[in-house]
């Protein structure tokens, strides 16, 4: 089989039970070719794709649906304009399910919003967009006009010489910019290396870090934000007070015997009160007791006199 025709033939498989009398195998399953696109079809209704010709405002939500979003839409013919059929499109935007329905306009030769939505007026100035306007059908015609065609000239020869300035100018831009393309090509190879780099350190860092992506290059405000970010130091105190809690406790072993038992857990829990920093600083020197600081405890030399005192 070499037609296309009998090539897509081969695809279809015909039960042994059908026969060529009862028609195509859409007739001896007894539905469309066009399946769940053609269930509304006994209405006068075909499911098609619909593509928004222009950007429009959608009247539930107020949201904007761009030209070019395609939607399911129902089809049916609703009227003619002489020989020429009105389509309807029904359809249900997919932001908050509200129905929109546009029309066909053969006079006018574009489409019209029926209801559901509003169109999106877009004001376009030419001389903002630097170009040229296209002559309307009524000018054209006017063409034909020897004299309106001389006014017309005039006014063309008119614009040339108000633009002419403007043209040479950017013709002369344009020439200096693009005279040294050897200067040109270089410096942009140069800017390409440049980015290339920073491409791969700004890969290497995040590598390190454990991260698949890459980041930013790092901000003074940035920078400035994270030195007044305090982290929660919890492990860290308990572990300062786990610390000190096992330099204050006795290097003895526990005694034998009630009494020597309750003065441990009287010592243990006093030094529990104890906060972690005073305990710290009272092992490592940081301030001595005040007993010390007011001489409460003898000196040397007291300690001999008394000695002597006792001998004698």
């Amino acid at each position: 089989m070499s037609s296309l025709a009998a090539a897509r033939a081969d695809n279809f498989y015909y039960p042994p039970e059908w026969t060529p009398n009862q028609g195509s195998l859409n007739k001896f399953h007894g539905q469309h070719a066009l399946r769940e696109r053609a269930r509304k079809l006994d209405q006068g209704i075909l499911i098609i794709r619909f593509e928004m010709p222009f950007n429009i405002w959608c009247g539930g939500c107020n949201s904007m649906i761009a030209k070019g979003v395609r939607f399911n839409a129902e089809k049916k013919q609703v009227g003619n304009y002489y020989s020429t059929k009105i389509w309807s499109f029904t359809m249900k935007s997919a932001c908050c399910k509200h129905e929109i329905v546009i029309q066909t306009d053969p006079k006018n030769c574009e489409y019209v919003i029926i209801s559901g939505a509003t169109k999106k007026t877009e004001e376009y100035d030419i001389e903002d967009a630097e170009t040229f306007a296209l002559p309307a059908d009524e000018e054209r015609g006017k063409l034909a006009d020897p004299f309106y065609r001389l006014e017309h000239q005039e006014e063309d020869l008119k614009k040339k010489k108000e633009a002419e300035p403007v043209l040479v100018r950017l013709q002369r831009f344009s020439d200096a910019r693009h005279s040294d393309d050897y200067s040109l090509n270089k410096a942009l190879r140069a800017q390409l290396r440049g980015q290339k780099k920073r491409v791969a350190e700004e890969e290497s860092a995040s590598k390190k870090m454990g991260l698949g992506i890459r980041l930013l290059p790092a901000a003074k405000e940035d920078t400035a934000a994270a030195a007044h970010v305090k982290f929660s130091s919890k492990f860290e105190k308990n572990r300062k007070n786990k610390r000190a809690l096992i330099q204050a406790s006795s290097i003895f072993p526990r005694q034998s015997g009630s009494s020597t038992s309750n003065k441990q857990l009287e010592l243990e829990s006093k030094r529990r009160k104890i906060s972690a920093a005073a305990a710290s600083n009272l092992l490592v020197g940081g301030f001595k007791p005040s007993a010390w600081s007011q001489g409460a405890v003898p000196s040397r030399k007291q300690k001999g006199i008394s000695i002597t005192g006792r001998h004698s």
